[in-house]
């Protein structure tokens, strides 16, 4: 039976905002999922990928940024936004203190749990995911948005779609080249920026969702064990 647990937490003793569990049993590790900029956790994205890790033993903790709480139409700054992201992992951890933890997002999700890592505030993350990195606004090429990655001391796992318009790949590769062996990039042929592939890839949305979570559980798996021995 899978623990389903809807819950309320502080950001920086300011403002609450919403949080959901989905702890399946037995769970392998726990990974804090942020949303990307446009839409909040219940996106349908957000939801497939939370279901689709959790038939994998893969918990998620995934919750608002407090301008999605509470329906105001520009994000928040990045200080607010990186000290939501180090709030939830703090919540995750007391959710289930026994699982590896890790945390990322989609889209600005991730990019700002890896400026929170950057600034060391999430020193008991094992690990880093993103979903759909946003290198650079849309047909825009750019490194800027990667400059603070050198700074992330945790391994980092990018899964990137090849018709992605945010992320130039000839522009990403050697970015996650030069962070080192700890970093990997996984990517999905035919995806765009919201996972979305074309009936002639030769493959079906679902079918990127099932790949999306099996890479996720088995990079999580390979990091757990590697923390372990060290």
């Amino acid at each position: 039976m899978n623990d389903v647990r809807n819950l309320r937490f502080s950001v920086l003793d300011k403002e609450e905002v919403s949080g959901l569990l989905l702890l399946p049993a037995p769970a392998t590790s726990l990974l804090v999922l942020a949303h990307g900029a446009g839409a909040g956790m219940n996106h349908p994205f957000m939801s497939a990928i939370a279901n689709q890790l959790t038939d994998d033993n893969v918990a998620t903790f995934r919750y608002q940024f407090p301008y999605m709480e509470y329906r105001r139409r520009v994000p928040d700054k990045q200080p607010l936004l990186a000290a939501t992201v180090a709030a939830a992992v703090r919540i995750a951890a007391k959710l289930a203190p026994d699982l590896p933890l890790f945390a990322g997002g989609k889209s600005m999700g991730g990019r700002m749990t890896s400026l929170a890592a950057s600034e060391q505030q999430l020193e008991s993350v094992r690990g880093l995911i993103f979903f759909g990195f946003p290198l650079h606004p849309p047909k825009r090429p750019s490194i800027k948005r990667a400059q603070h990655l050198n700074l992330v001391k945790q391994p980092m796992l990018f899964v990137q779609g090849t018709r992605d318009d945010l992320a130039d790949l000839s522009l990403l590769r050697p970015i996650c080249e030069s962070l080192g062996p700890q970093t990997t990039l996984h990517i999905i042929e035919g995806a765009d920026h919201s996972f979305h592939v074309l009936k002639r890839s030769g493959k079906t949305d679902p079918q990127v969702l099932a790949e999306l979570s099996s890479t996720v559980k088995a990079w999580t798996a390979a990091q757990s064990v590697t923390q372990i021995k060290k």
